[in-house]
């Protein structure tokens, strides 16, 4: 297509490993055109990793749950329908160019549409769901489905006539985490120890069907420090620090469960800060993956190709051909794909990547 956009509108709500694996998409697209105003409609629980993008020059947030909550209550009903106007008419006021839904739901479709942007760019119907497409009036037809979803991103955008090659994301870290992350460090002792471990075993309260035994964590966390004189950082999100201590009280040895993170930003930063990072597939996982911290990661039901870490960093993938994975069964009980991946397993590729970074001696 023969467009230069001046005004550009993406859209990627959610979660938060699909808002991060759409950063190299971005990078593209600002190499492509410095002087176009980009901005950006996410939902809460991503908007941390692009407030103050560097990439972008607005970011709407999309206040999903907020709305919801208030729908429900009687004496605050109609103010999400207020907010909602308010906010579809500041959109249409910037008279964007084109509207690039990475994220290919109806609801997706449906705020596009309602965006009044003449343009609106959308996977075709293979490649979206829930009748998207029909939101949409310019489609983009992938060759396979069966990609990882950074170069579906990347794919997404190349009728632009973008280079989507070397293009490294950004995740703005601001001064004010490092510090909060540095109290912690010194708090702990953290700066002088290597190896030092970021382990992450929570995931999404809606995909629970990808944690990892919390016995298993523990065997392996005691078998890193036993052996490599490890030291281990639990790291935790909302609702995910009982998970920590339920894996902790298991252990032989002592470990550091990490410091409330008040944002995404913070816990990239101690991800930064750390030599590996252990966990299953995740939204932390993605992050650890895109600041350049090399990581191993289980895989259970998720499907390896769609879902691998950042290709341009080093990274073990850990899983079992099953006849049954990949799959989406979220009320699966026997949880096979992950129990069949064993701490000693763990341990290993841990153990071989550590072995490839300069200044580590184990």
């Amino acid at each position: 297509m023969d467009i230069v956009p001046q005004k550009i509108l993406i859209i990627r709500l959610s979660a938060i490993g699909d808002v991060v694996r759409t950063l190299p998409a971005l990078r593209a697209l600002r190499s492509k055109f410095p002087s176009a105003y980009i901005a950006w409609i996410v939902e809460e629980g991503a908007q941390d990793l692009l407030q103050g993008h560097p990439d972008l020059n607005y970011l709407f947030v999309f206040k999903r749950k907020k709305w919801a909550n208030e729908f429900f209550t009687l004496h605050n009903f109609l103010n999400p329908f207020r907010e909602i106007l308010d906010f579809f008419k500041k959109i249409r006021r910037e008279d964007f160019d084109v509207v690039l839904d990475f994220h290919g739901i109806f609801k997706s479709g449906v705020i596009g549409f309602l965006s009044g942007v003449p343009l609106r760019v959308g996977f075709s119907r293979r490649y979206s769901k829930e009748c998207n497409y029909l939101f949409n009036n310019y489609h983009i037809a992938l060759e396979t489905d069966v990609t990882s979803r950074i170069e579906r991103n990347l794919n997404f955008i190349r009728f632009l006539g973008v280079d989507c090659d070397d293009q490294e994301p950004i995740i703005p870290i601001t001064s004010e985490d490092k510090n909060y992350i540095d109290n912690f460090f010194r708090e702990k002792g953290l700066y002088t120890h290597i190896p030092l471990i970021a382990v992450h075993p929570g995931t999404s309260k809606k995909t629970i069907y990808k944690r990892w035994n919390v016995l298993y964590y523990a065997t392996v966390a005691d078998k890193l420090i036993e052996r490599l004189h490890a030291k281990i950082i639990w790291t935790w999100g909302p609702g995910e620090l009982k998970i920590a201590e339920a894996i902790v009280e298991h252990m032989k040895h002592e470990s550091i469960i990490a410091c409330k993170t008040e944002n995404l930003r913070q816990l990239a930063e101690i991800f930064c800060r750390c030599n590996l990072f252990l966990g299953s597939d995740s939204g932390p996982m993605h992050i650890a993956s895109f600041v350049k911290t090399p990581v191993v990661a289980i895989y259970g039901p998720t499907d390896p190709v769609v879902n691998a870490p950042y290709e341009k960093n080093p990274h073990i993938m850990l899983r079992k051909d099953l006849p049954c994975s990949p799959c989406r069964n979220r009320k699966c009980e026997s949880l096979q794909c992950m129990n069949m991946v064993k701490p000693d397993e763990v341990f290993d590729a841990v153990y071989r990547l550590l072995k490839t970074q300069n200044g580590i001696v184990i």
